[in-house]
Parts: C-alpha cells; sequence; structure tokens
C-alpha cells in the first residue's frame, strides 16, 4: 500500500472497511450524521450534495429531511461503500438518493445546482482541502450553505495516542507520520474556520460537541480501529506481529475500564458556511 498514490491508497482502505462501517462500535457515525442534517436544516424540497457519504448514513438522514419532492445525491470513491448504501436504500424504500462514483474535487454537476453541501468526517482526506471546498462552493446556489464535520484534538484520546506510540516503538509509524495524519488536519477549531474563509465562505459558524458514549470493553476500540481509516495502518504489520501488538495494546487500556465500559471521546467539530 505505500507504492500506490494516495488517493488509490483511501480508496483501497475503504473499500476494505466497507463491510465493517456500520459496526456498532462505530455508532459515532450516524450520531453525528443526525446531529449535521439537524444543525444545517434542509428544507423540504431541497437538492443536497452528500460528499464522502461512506455507508450513507448522512444520506438517509438528508433523504428524510428534504422529503419525496427533494433530492439527495450521495457521492464517494470507494465503490463497496455505495453498495452498501444501495442496499440500505433498497432495504427501506428510499427513491430520493442517487448514488455516484465520484472525486470530492472533481464534482460532475454544474454550476450553482445545490442548496446544501454536507460532508461527514471527509474532508481531511482531501489532498488540498481549500481546491476541494471551493469545488464544493462552485456547485452550490448563492445563498446555499456547506457543512461539514472534523474530529477535535480529544477525539479518541487516551486510546490513540497509546497506539500511536506504540506503532512508532515498534518501527511500524515515524514520528512525522504520527504529526501528520489525516484525521487531526483539522483538530483546531480555527482550522475549519479558516479553511471556510480562504474558499469565500461567509457567515461562518463552527461549533464543538460531544458525541462519545462508552464501549462495553477494550475489544470494542479494535472494533473501531480495525473498521475505519486506521485499518490501512493496522494492515501493513504483518499478521502474527499485529496479533501481539493488539493484545499489548488492549492490556494497557485495561485500567482505563470504569463500570460504565470504556469511554470514547468523540469531540467533533460542526462547522458551516454560506455562499456568497
Amino acid at each position: 500500500m505505500n507504492e500506490i498514490d494516495p488517493r488509490s491508497r483511501v480508496i483501497s482502505v475503504f473499500n476494505l472497511v466497507a463491510a465493517g462501517y456500520d459496526d456498532p462500535a462505530l455508532r459515532f457515525f450516524p450520531f453525528c450524521a443526525d446531529r449535521l442534517v439537524g444543525r444545517i436544516n434542509p428544507a423540504p424540497g431541497s437538492r443536497v450534495l452528500d460528499v464522502a457519504t461512506g455507508t450513507g448514513v448522512v444520506a438517509l438522514a438528508a433523504a428524510q429531511a428534504v422529503g419525496q419532492q427533494g433530492r439527495v445525491m450521495a457521492i464517494d470513491l470507494a465503490e463497496s461503500m455505495l453498495d452498501r448504501l444501495q442496499e440500505k436504500v433498497e432495504k427501506f424504500g428510499v427513491r430520493n438518493i442517487d448514488l455516484h462514483v465520484m472525486d470530492a474535487n472533481s464534482l460532475d454537476f454544474r454550476r450553482d445546482y445545490f442548496d446544501y453541501v454536507i460532508c461527514s468526517f471527509g474532508i481531511f482526506l482531501l489532498p488540498d482541502m481549500v481546491a476541494g471546498i471551493r469545488e464544493w462552493a462552485r456547485v452550490l446556489k448563492p445563498g446555499g450553505r456547506v457543512m461539514f464535520t472534523a474530529f477535535g484534538k480529544r477525539a479518541f484520546q487516551p486510546m490513540m495516542e497509546r497506539l500511536l506510540t506504540r506503532l512508532e516503538h515498534h518501527g511500524f509509524m515515524s514520528a512525522d507520520e504520527k504529526t501528520t495524519m489525516a484525521s487531526i488536519r483539522l483538530a483546531e477549531p480555527e482550522r475549519c474556520r479558516e479553511l471556510l474563509f480562504q474558499a469565500g465562505f461567509k457567515e461562518i459558524e463552527v461549533t464543538t460537541e460531544q458525541v462519545g458514549y462508552h464501549l462495553k470493553d477494550e475489544s470494542q476500540w479494535w472494533d473501531v480501529l480495525w473498521n475505519s481509516g486506521m485499518r490501512g495502518r493496522l494492515e501493513l504489520i504483518p499478521p502474527a506481529e499485529r496479533e501481539d501488538l493488539m493484545t499489548q495494546h488492549l492490556t494497557e487500556l485495561q485500567p482505563l475500564m470504569t463500570e460504565k465500559g470504556l469511554w470514547l471521546d468523540v469531540e467533533t467539530h460542526f462547522a458551516a458556511g454560506t455562499k456568497p
């Protein structure tokens, strides 16, 4: 995986994790989807673009909000993710969602088309976030609203820091890689605000909310890692060594367990702006 370009690596990883992306341990995805759609509050009949839709938790919530007179375009580069969403669309008889394999940096939609563009935990995967969000602005109508979510600096701590330290200690991650992980690119709320400002948005609002919960035990923390973007990093470790690392890591987390379980911090920034 180190030998392929970053875009192909992202596609490969998210195709890989699609089957487990709706694992109950990762329920922060639907939690945040409901909050995102509730915050942006799309009007009935609106056109909504859901960027990096994944298995569609945001798209489904948005489709319900805009009603049958509205339309949701759900795009992703990982076809396996879209396959999962297609299963849900058919199961629930949803008729106002269209699915497209599409690059968030190069949208096949005309200018000034959508009322809203939304993206849940996907913008930080773009190589050039400013260029990406400017492309989103292109397809927004004047007065249209964009909203994205990003992880705060406390998200997944202290477990993530302990895992990364262990990966570095065993030679599976460099110090530079720890500080340049995609998921922490927008950890500071001011970075979210700056991104929207650079892309030309006005009426910018960035709020932070805690959407965490208790996992049943430390094994569910591994479910979070194995069924999310961290899978790409873990797949680089030979299976036998990965098994040892997992055992050591989960053992060191046992002191964090309480009578309620293992707390999963999911500090989340909700960033929104309006196209002039």
